[in-house]
């Protein structure tokens, strides 16, 4: 609901918005996030949003959103969203089609891949601010030491495994990455892909983490 407490007499009240004002993240013409929270609509209350639009292969990286709770609606082409039951230790995946919906759990760890082109999904939180944490920046900035002498690994294997990843992902494969894709989604036994009826950044984010922004995007995300 909206905030009891605004004057919705005030000039500055807000009761709609056109969110390719507000680009969250671009890849390229293809990928890309456009973003609608509370800043950009004031009556919005306790709800927000992401338009994801994305090609074959490119996944929105793992992550959670440790303030909310996330329902994935999609809208055209088709994709498989995965989670990791916390409770259970499984991992999900279901795919989603033109009206159907996949609901992540506030705080689940999650990711979404395109399956055709022209897939856009849209991602709606129970939170005036969707907060993000995604693996990209864990991994890049937990030393190599550490996740050597947790897990029992090479260092130096962690290392040079972890070295390309230099910046916050949010689309990937990066554009930077020229490794031919080998489809790992769609080798996954189709025992495991549930059907949902049995799925430029610019370095600000709700949880106020700030990172420079890749590949030279300088569009806002507006927080």
């Amino acid at each position: 609901m909206a905030v009891s407490y605004m004057d919705f007499t005030s000039p500055s009240v807000k009761f709609t918005y056109d969110l390719k004002n507000n680009p969250f993240f671009q890849k390229d013409s293809r990928n890309y996030i456009n973003a609608l929270g509370i800043q950009q609509l004031n009556t919005l209350g306790n709800v927000s949003l992401l338009d994801i639009f994305l090609s074959t292969g490119n996944v929105v990286e793992p992550h959670i959103h440790q303030n909310a709770s996330e329902l994935v609606f999609c809208i055209s082409g088709a994709a498989l969203v995965s989670l990791i039951n916390p409770f259970t230790k499984q991992l999900l995946n279901y795919q989603i089609q033109p009206g159907q919906v996949a609901n992540i759990p506030q705080g689940w760890w999650h990711y979404e891949m395109a399956t055709v082109d022209n897939t856009q999904l849209l991602a709606i939180f129970d939170a005036p601010v969707p907060e993000f944490i995604p693996a990209s920046d864990m991994l890049r900035l937990t030393p190599a030491s550490v996740f050597a002498h947790t897990y029992c690994l090479d260092e130096a294997k962690v290392k040079n495994a972890l070295a390309p990843i230099t910046d916050t992902v949010v689309i990937g494969p990066p554009s930077s990455c020229h490794r031919e894709t080998d489809q790992g989604f769609a080798q996954i036994p189709q025992r495991q892909v549930r059907s949902c009826a049995e799925p430029s950044f610019n370095g600000q984010i709700g949880n106020g983490w700030s990172y420079p922004a890749p590949n030279g995007y300088s569009g806002g995300y507006g927080y």
